[in-house]
């Protein structure tokens, strides 16, 4: 079968920038107006995300819910959002200069635990640098999430044979692989699990995560950098994809090449059972 779980596209707020405030300034445009602290909620980039950086973003999915003293402090912000929206060429991005707090494209799901998968992953790297968020934050597009329906995922994702996938079939920035749901997860061929296998896979991204965890406050960026990557957490990786691998044929795959065999021929197999 393909992976079933569903994997969209984050927000795209169309702003110029100008609803996104890097800590410094959201902090002292708080203290200035205190009344805005409940409007703010983390904005999510992969870069930043990966090295461990923060930015907030004004999240108001009801704009009439606003009191006055809200209104008057963003009232500069809004203004700026609605002249670069009044100055796109975009016919549908000038319509949106009437209501500049409200994103062009709004997927904020609600409060719950989700996979970010950033859009760019370095091809230096041996595993895709994936994360689970706790779900008050704003995903930004282009980069993706998925509702944490299972840490099964997360092992999936974050494993040898995924990225093997991805960079394959997906496109690239310069020489980084460039995620897509449509092309790189719509597609990835996954064997049937079975509770056991989904169990087992659990544990092995419940060690990932721990691990990951043990090392705070290094970054993504640190953990995953191919000549200092911790032990430990290769090892717990490497755990990951025998045990997902096995899934698969049994046994670990030799090489990548044996990888992409292995792919291609349930792709074809489950393209031509679904055209039947």
């Amino acid at each position: 079968m393909f992976a079933t779980a569903s994997m969209e596209r984050g927000n795209a707020p169309v702003d110029g920038g100008h609803l996104i405030l890097e800590e410094p300034e959201r902090r002292s445009f708080t203290a200035a107006h205190p009344s805005t602290r409940g409007l703010f909620r983390r904005a999510i980039n992969g870069s930043d995300y990966v090295k461990g950086k923060s930015r907030s973003i004004i999240f108001v999915p009801d704009p009439s819910s606003l009191n006055e003293e809200q209104k008057t402090a963003l009232q500069p912000i809004s203004e700026k959002v609605s002249e670069f929206r009044r100055n796109s060429p975009k016919a549908a991005t000038k319509k949106l200069a009437d209501v500049p707090l409200q994103f062009g494209e709004n997927r904020a799901p609600t409060q719950t635990a989700k996979i970010l998968i950033p859009n760019l992953h370095s091809e230096r790297r041996d595993y895709l640098t994936l994360g689970l968020l706790t779900g008050s934050e704003i995903t930004l597009a282009p980069h993706f999430d998925m509702k944490l329906s299972g840490l099964h995922w997360l092992a999936v994702l974050c494993s040898r044979i995924h990225l093997v996938w991805i960079a394959t079939v997906c496109g690239r920035m310069k020489t980084d692989y460039r995620y897509s749901n449509a092309l790189g997860w719509n597609t990835f061929p996954l064997p049937t699990l079975t509770e056991q296998n989904k169990n087992d896979l659990t544990h092995c991204a419940e060690e990932i995560l721990l691990i990951r965890e043990s090392y705070f406050p290094a970054t993504f960026a640190d953990l995953y950098d191919p000549d200092s990557m911790p032990d430990n957490l290769r090892l717990a990786h490497e755990r990951n994809d025998e045990t997902l691998e096995r899934i698969y044929i049994g046994r670990r795959f030799k090489n990548d090449t044996e990888r992409l065999e292995k792919l291609f021929e349930l792709y074809t197999k489950m393209t031509a059972k679904e055209s039947e």
